[in-house]
């Protein structure tokens, strides 16, 4: 229908944008600056047009580079916004159109943990810490979602199982955090932890943090055969956290589904 093809266009779109927002996002908490009040261009501070700040295209028709001191653009910028683009169509197409406001209100909260996690993901790569500003925001909305799917599936299980899940994490976490000495993972990863299991619950969380662990160990060897890491470097959790999450959110029933077509 062409109302649906609207819709998805829509979401595309306003991903992009809110990609874009991120970006000035991350780029102020670096600072310490708050995200409000005109862009600039980090390097020559002039205040960027709206032609400098078109998601994607401005990119591509500046090919790279400030206008203004000719200073390059971090390639982060075209591919946060893609990522987000891409996920609130991904989420979109999951979920299906809303046809109540709870529907309305339940998508909205998942967009903004969503928008959080690639905050997280891109701070955490490039600076080894998950930001409280950032993942207490995305715990709340978390939250949020979750008393919306209790209220609209009238079924206080959910809550307990979301809380219960949550509570494990992060003691499991927590655990280790005090074994390693903060050493193996940070305090931002556990609290993480705690927002892994507050969002998915029992048992798409745990599918969650297993393919965490496997992402992670994954790329970790990668990173050591080829040199760009040693085994006593430290490399960030959060991204591979973040990357767990949504393979959980999408696939988590596919998983199951093939998990049992093979055990039986």
């Amino acid at each position: 229908m062409i109302f649906d093809k609207i819709a998805y266009t829509f979401a595309f779109l306003f991903g992009l944008a809110t990609g874009s927002f991120l970006n000035c996002l991350i780029y102020r908490l670096e600072i310490g600056e708050k995200p409000t009040g005109n862009s600039f261009c980090p390097r020559c501070k002039n205040k960027l047009s709206a032609i400098d700040l078109i998601p994607i295209l401005s990119y591509i028709f500046l090919k790279g580079k400030c206008r203004y001191c000719d200073e390059k653009i971090s390639i982060q910028y075209p591919l946060v916004e893609l990522l987000t683009g891409a996920i609130f169509l991904s989420t979109l197409f999951y979920v299906g159109l809303p046809a109540t406001l709870f529907e309305v209100a339940s998508l909205i909260f998942i967009l903004i943990c969503f928008s959080l996690l690639v905050v997280v993901f891109v701070y955490d790569l490039k600076h080894y810490i998950i930001l409280n500003k950032i993942i207490y925001p995305a715990i709340l909305a978390a939250l949020g979602y979750l008393i919306l799917e209790v209220l609209m599936s009238q079924n206080i299980i959910i809550l307990v199982n979301h809380l219960i899940t949550g509570i494990l994490f992060f003691l499991f976490f927590f655990s280790i955090y005090l074994i390693t000495s903060g050493e193996g993972i940070g305090f931002g990863d556990v609290r993480y932890s705690f927002f892994l299991g507050l969002f998915l619950g029992f048992p798409a969380g745990l599918i969650g943090l297993f393919f965490s662990f496997i992402i992670g160990a994954i790329i970790g060897i990668l990173l050591i055969i080829f040199g760009d890491k040693g085994r006593k470097d430290v490399i960030p959790f959060g991204p591979f956290l973040v990357a767990g999450t949504f393979v959980a959110f999408f696939f988590s029933e596919l998983i199951i589904e093939i998990y049992f077509y093979i055990l039986l």
